[in-house]
């Protein structure tokens, strides 16, 4: 203890500037000397920190650009501080991406630090992935002990849509780690009911706000219900204590929008996913009761029901063939672990167990009741947000159970059974995956009953809910670490084995291989025999190793593709079809632009303008929103940004004037530029040079 009291010692600081110097490193060195003595104390924090580590950084590299949409938008926002203040799309600032920019401001640091490199985008996420783990693994901790953390940090580690959201670019990482911290802030608020940690939690939702927008809010209600419900300092300050929380909430979730309200549309993007250029329709319509209430246009409007879509609304749709192989394996035993809790706690008050379980049980059902019921635009890896409150209150049934807060014998029965439930309905509509499981699950599951009922010490409780729950990971880990096999480029990404994988636009593709999907022997498709498809999948493959190993599917040189003219299939990939919103720029356009006087080219689809961003080949912008049906930009804003000079060159396209349901997308603007601007037949059809036709866009409008 002398050696350790000596070498943390600050030294003096002298006249100078060294003493702060000296001090700084000594805070690192006493930092350091806690979280190893954390260690000492509860050592499965390291071996959850590793595990997390190891599924979300081992071959990382391959998944190259993941999302190129947003990956495009990060290069444009690094190398400018005006379209990173607004998250621009496009280098010319012409249009914004369809999210706030939080997650993309950090990814743009990121690469302004690290160079522009997939690795820099992608280990951020990673990182969050990680960071979630110990929050959750530290939020049952509180209350259960450290089996019921270390059970929670396991689940989560092991999830297999929170290993793939871990590994790519999409926000709801960041969107997942600003509502765990809120709850986890709220659950402290509870030791002893300073208001400092209800202003904690609301900003951690203003973050979660500026992440992805109102789905941030799922974790309000639950927090609010269970302050006033337990009210520390009495109700009355409860409530004043709640507004102080909603102000941190309102200051720092409005501020990036009233940014964007407050500077005039000639001097910012045009709000992507908008017909009239508001972030507030941005807020509540696209992005807001759109999502739920349902809405015409863009990628999955109308609830599809295909399986990058959900398959559909009901009480089961966390169970079903698109959703269940992500997040709904330990949904049986989460659901009855909060029974449990509730059983054990009786709903008192004074019992800390009460109010956990009100915000930790209350946002979970929230967050299922949404995710369940929303008919709008939906895709599968939205249930990551579940994720964390799924594992932890698997984390703390199991620890109830273990702690005998009730009849263990039996409530681990039922906790176990429901466990064994869930899985088989998920395994159902994964014909002939992890067929194996169908017999080791209960056979583990029963033998674990059998112990509860025959060993009654602490320490037998303990072993048999730990072979149980354990024995119901497997499949979920299995799946998390086939996930590591393949890379993950796509708009729509999920975990598990690739022949589940649908590669949405940006993901590897080309068409289903001749031999149909590859994957485990006798697996049957949930969604349709192979071939029905068209998903590409390479699988079988090996992870080379941390960081590296770019597959042959990588975006590595993310202009490869682009400059021989395709797209990367999928769903139609950045070439056309359904998200591609027409033709990408091709050789011919981009070498007659830069002899002419250069200038950017403007197209309807912002995914069909990212290769050309990410590859840095010319000015190109999209301008119809992420598959050129969102945004309805008009013909007098176009006009306007021709005469500024940030548009010359429009790359008409008939398929992007089609127009999807009540949303026209670009059709009006592209039809105003086919009747104003000068054709340039000589390189493509459908190629103009707007340069001083402002007048006549406008005259047309």
């Amino acid at each position: 203890m002398a050696l350790h009291s000596h070498v943390f010692e600050p030294r003096p600081a002298g006249p100078t500037s060294g003493g702060l110097a000296a001090a700084r490193p000594t805070t690192v060195r006493r930092w350091v000397v806690h979280v190893l003595a954390a260690l000492r104390r509860a050592p499965e924090i390291g071996g959850l920190v590793g595990i997390a580590a190891l599924l979300n950084l081992w071959a990382l590299g391959r998944n190259g650009w993941a999302n190129t949409y947003y990956s495009a938008a990060v290069r444009s926002m690094a190398a400018s501080w005006h379209d990173f203040l607004y998250a621009s799309m496009d280098p010319s600032g012409v249009m914004t991406v369809d999210k706030p920019p939080l997650a993309l401001w950090i990814q743009a640091l990121s690469v302004r630090v690290f160079g522009f490199h997939p690795l820099a985008i992608l280990v951020p996420q990673a990182l969050m992935g990680i960071a979630t783990v110990v929050l959750v693994y530290d939020l049952v901790r509180r209350r259960f002990g450290r089996l019921g953390g270390f059970v929670a940090g396991l689940a989560l580690a092991t999830t297999p849509i929170v290993v793939a959201m871990s590994r790519h670019n999409n926000p709801d990482a960041l969107l997942t780690l600003c509502c765990v911290a809120a709850v986890w802030f709220a659950v402290r608020g509870f030791e002893d009911g300073r208001t400092r940690w209800l202003v904690a939690a609301g900003i951690a939702v203003g973050l979660g706000f500026e992440t992805k927008m109102l789905v941030a809010l799922v974790v309000v209600p639950a927090i609010a219900l269970a302050w006033l419900w337990v009210a520390p300092r009495g109700r009355l300050a409860a409530v004043r204590q709640l507004l102080a929380g909603g102000a941190a909430m309102l200051a720092v979730g409005a501020a990036w929008p009233l940014l964007v309200a407050l500077t005039p549309a000639t001097q910012r993007p045009w709000i992507s996913g908008t017909s009239d250029n508001s972030i507030l329709s941005l807020i509540f319509g696209y992005n807001g009761l759109g999502r739920v209430t349902g809405q015409s246009g863009g990628p999955g409007g109308g609830g599809g029901a295909g399986g990058a879509f959900g398959q559909g609304t009901g009480p089961l749709r966390l169970l079903n063939a698109a959703l269940g192989g992500q997040d709904g394996w330990l949904l049986g035993l989460a659901v009855v672990g909060a029974v449990v809790v509730a059983l054990a706690s009786k709903a008192r008050r004074s019992d800390p167990r009460t109010a956990w379980l009100l915000v930790v049980g209350g946002t979970f059902v929230v967050t299922a009741a949404l995710f369940s019921l929303a008919h709008g635009i939906f895709h599968p890896y939205y249930v990551v947000a579940l994720a964390p409150f799924t594992a932890a209150l698997a984390g703390a049934g199991a620890a109830t159970v273990a702690r005998r807060g009730v009849p263990a014998a039996v409530a681990g029965s039922v906790l176990l059974a429901a466990g064994v439930l869930s899985e088989f309905v998920v395994l159902h509509n994964y014909a002939g995956d992890l067929s194996w499981l169908r017999v080791v699950l209960p056979l583990a599951c029963g033998g674990a009953v059998g112990a509860l009922f025959v060993f009654r010490s602490a320490r037998g409780r303990a072993t048999a809910i730990s072979v149980g729950v354990g024995a119901l990971l497997l499949a979920p880990a299995i799946w998390a670490v086939d996930t590591l096999g393949y890379a993950t480029q796509s708009t729509f990404p999920a975990g598990g084995p690739e022949i589940y994988n649908v590669a949405g636009p940006g993901g590897r593709g080309g068409g289903l291989r001749a031999g149909g999907f590859p994957g485990r022997p006798g697996v049957t498709l949930p969604n349709g025999p192979p071939g029905a498809g068209g998903f590409a999948g390479r699988g079988g493959a090996t992870p080379p190793g941390l960081f590296g190993g770019a597959s042959s599917g990588s975006t590595a040189n993310p202009g490869a593709a682009f400059r021989r003219g395709g797209g990367f299939g999928g769903f139609g990939g950045f070439g056309g079809g359904p998200f591609g919103g027409g033709s990408a720029v091709t050789v011919a356009e981009r070498s007659y632009v830069k002899s002419h006087g250069g200038g950017t080219i403007a197209l309807a689809s912002q995914s069909s303008a990212a290769q050309a961003i990410l590859a840095g080949e010319g000015e190109v912008a999209g301008i119809g929103g992420f598959s050129g049906q969102e945004s309805d930009p008009s013909i007098s804003w176009l006009a306007g940004e021709v005469a500024a000079g940030h548009i010359r060159w429009v790359l008409y396209s008939e398929t992007a004037t089609t127009g999807v349901g009540a949303r026209p997308g670009a059709r009006v603007a592209l039809n105003a530029v086919q009747a104003a601007c000068k054709p340039v037949t000589a390189v493509a059809a459908g190629f103009y040079d707007c340069s001083g036709r402002a007048a006549e866009l406008r005259a047309v409008g």
